[in-house]
């Protein structure tokens, strides 16, 4: 899904203040590298989205926006550098989650839209979120405007635009995953951790991949969001396209260089996918959405509607977070089950 949640003498100080994190946008003949300032960590200068800044301290009230981006920040440890999150209260079941200490030691700001009104209130200093997770020129509420009211940015990797129009993605929704448990392990001086976390995740994934099918074996599969008129769905640079890829699924929209966007049925019912997986999330349910599709005319002699080969996964497992490597081994083991 690519748009999950739905005082002017204080502002003026906050813009002169630029506090917290002290980031710095790069110029290109700026310094390339945070190399380590008299034997301390910081400087230290990561790129995110095409754009180099530099940190010279840790960000202390991040606050962060969705449910992915939330536990990325959850899984490295780093929620006493958080002044709270904003999701709405449709993302599944958080008291069972990995990270459920985390959602115990921070602050729940809203259920509705993260702006401009509710960062400053939380007297943020940096904001984690991501095109169309939170940031969004329609709403006002962009990386440009909390700048200007001294708050710095850093934009989830899977969001990054890549210059055509408003098209997402410039790598593959796993290494947007991992650079950025990367940059923010240095951001944070937490680079041991990250390092961690990745390889756990990477020796995961090859896991699944080993038992996954290979070849012509594969089935292909597509990734149903929502919608009705038209179908919303994964293309190649969302978290769907790595999980159905690495699970031994052939993704049926991997051609669309784009990360969510929309289609038509008529694609959809030309690529006859073997297997269906609905993104279970918001106010129309998974139970609504699996109904909808089985009543679907259009749909009827589609295979994976046929054979009633249909899977459910979690949004928080779709989008890029920390759960995606888990999605993977559990989609791998969904996939040998419905096509043995």
């Amino acid at each position: 899904m690519p748009n999950p949640v739905r005082p002017a003498a204080f502002v003026l100080a906050a813009a002169l203040t630029l506090i917290g994190c002290g980031a710095q946008v790069e110029s290109p003949g700026d310094r390339e590298s945070g190399s380590a300032a008299a034997g301390g960590h910081y400087p230290v200068t990561v790129e995110n989205c095409g754009e180099k800044k530099t940190y010279d301290k840790a960000p202390q009230r991040v606050v962060t926006n969705d449910v992915g981006i939330t536990e990325i920040m959850f899984a490295l440890g780093l929620e006493d550098h958080m002044a709270g999150y904003v999701m709405p209260d449709d993302k599944g079941d958080l008291t069972s989650v990995p990270w459920k200490d985390g959602y115990e030691r921070t602050t729940w700001l809203s259920k509705g839209t993260i702006n401009k009104e509710l960062v400053l209130d939380a007297r943020a200093d940096l904001v984690f979120a991501g095109w169309n997770y939170g940031f969004n020129e329609g709403e006002g509420f962009t990386p440009a405007e909390l700048r200007r009211v001294g708050i710095d940015s850093y934009l989830l990797s899977e969001s990054c635009r890549n210059g055509q129009g408003k098209a997402r993605g410039v790598m593959a929704p796993l290494d947007a995953l991992y650079t950025d448990l990367r940059n923010l392990g240095r951001i944070f001086d937490v680079e041991d951790r990250a390092g961690t976390l990745i390889a756990s995740f990477r020796e995961e994934v090859a896991a699944a991949q080993a038992k996954a099918a290979k070849g012509s074996d594969r089935p292909r599969v597509f990734l149903y969001d929502d919608g009705r008129d038209k179908p919303f769905t994964s293309g190649a640079y969302a978290g769907p396209h790595d999980i159905i890829t690495k699970a031994g699924g052939d993704h049926i929209m991997k051609d669309l260089e784009d990360s969510w966007t929309t289609v038509g049925w008529e694609t959809v019912i030309d690529r006859d996918p073997e297997v269906i997986v609905i993104n279970n999330y918001g106010d129309t349910s998974s139970g609504q959405k699996l109904r909808f599709l089985k009543s679907y005319k259009p749909l009827a002699g589609v295979s994976a509607i046929k054979n009633d080969r249909i899977v459910v996964l979690d949004y928080v497992d779709l989008v890029e977070s920390p759960r995606n490597p888990a999605a993977i081994s559990s989609l791998a083991a969904e996939l040998r089950d419905l096509t043995s």
